[in-house]
């Protein structure tokens, strides 16, 4: 009986990043002008990588990967929020906030694996390189994407799944600029400390098992160069370093939103807007601006369709 006198909710407000309309102001400038300069830049890389022949490494099939996989991520989120600061009534529908749910954790979760698969061909690269040909072969390389991309929609079909059965009869009121887990499960109508404790073993524990399993594999690949020469260990070491930047910026704020229970802290929402915004349209810029020869051929196609 009291179930059939509850309301369903079928919207949720959202509360947005801030208050005060000057500082909605500023970020929507700021997050604008960045989004307007980063993402061209990431479709560039792809595009660079996908029209050079000698682009063909399976490092670089992984970096056009990673170029696609945050410009879409990015789509999730900041278009959305960029709008919502013009708006006076922020709303989001139920199955609209459960969607981006599932497409922020499908392609989180993507991006998480694909670093580790980066890692991976990084480690046989330097560590094994007479085997690396044979096992980094094209179809290892596609199976190796196929399995990122299934592991990404499983860990989201499992996020989906626990949050679409549970009861929301209000508030509807949505304490962050989108709609994720933790936010989302506070406005259930039961007691969500199960539920909490099975997001944090799918999302939390994930996350830190395969940050510290990056770290240890770098760890080991920074001890193998030590005995290269100096031109091989200069060339390692700027990429790994590049990696583990990439790895930090990824995996810090996530370890930060969903390895502990779900409640408030102040800086929740800053953490959420550079890993959900600043963070995945940075990425491939920073394997690009370290990386010679993708650089080399990104100046070369842009020269050519400037002559043209």
């Amino acid at each position: 009986m009291e179930r059939e006198n509850s309301t369903e909710v079928t919207e949720f407000i959202l509360l947005g990043l801030t208050q005060s309309q000057d500082v909605q102001l500023l970020v929507f400038t700021l997050v604008l002008i960045f989004y307007l300069i980063i993402l061209p830049g990431n479709f560039l890389i792809i595009l660079t990588i996908r029209s050079d022949p000698g682009l063909t490494a399976p490092l670089y099939f992984f970096l056009g990967n990673l170029a696609f996989l945050d410009a879409s991520y990015s789509f999730i989120v900041a278009p959305r929020m960029l709008v919502d600061f013009l708006s006076e009534k922020k709303v989001i529908s139920y199955r609209g906030c459960i969607t981006q749910l599932f497409f922020l954790h499908f392609l989180g979760a993507g991006e998480m694996f694909l670093l580790v698969v980066m890692a991976f061909d990084r480690y046989i690269a330097i560590c094994h390189p007479l085997h690396y040909s044979t096992v980094m072969n094209p179809r290892a390389c596609y199976a190796l994407l196929l399995a990122l991309w299934l592991g990404g929609f499983t860990h989201s079909i499992v996020q989906v799944a626990l949050v679409i059965h549970l009861p929301f009869c209000g508030p509807n009121r949505l304490d962050n600029f989108f709609c994720d887990v933790p936010q989302v499960i506070k406005l259930a109508c039961t007691d969500t400390f199960v539920v909490e404790l099975l997001m944090v073993s799918n999302s939390g524990l994930l996350t830190l098992l395969c940050f510290l399993g990056l770290l240890a594999s770098y760890a080991v690949i920074l001890c193998h160069v030590k005995g290269h020469s100096s031109e091989g260990k200069s060339k390692a070491l700027s990429t790994c370093s590049t990696h583990i930047i990439i790895v930090f910026l990824m995996f810090g704020p996530a370890i930060f939103i969903y390895t502990r229970p779900f409640r408030g802290f102040p800086a929740d929402k800053v953490v959420s807007l550079f890993h959900t915004v600043i963070f995945p349209l940075m990425n491939p810029v920073i394997y690009t601006l370290r990386n010679q020869e993708v650089k080399a051929s990104m100046r070369k196609l842009l020269s050519h369709h400037m002559v043209c």
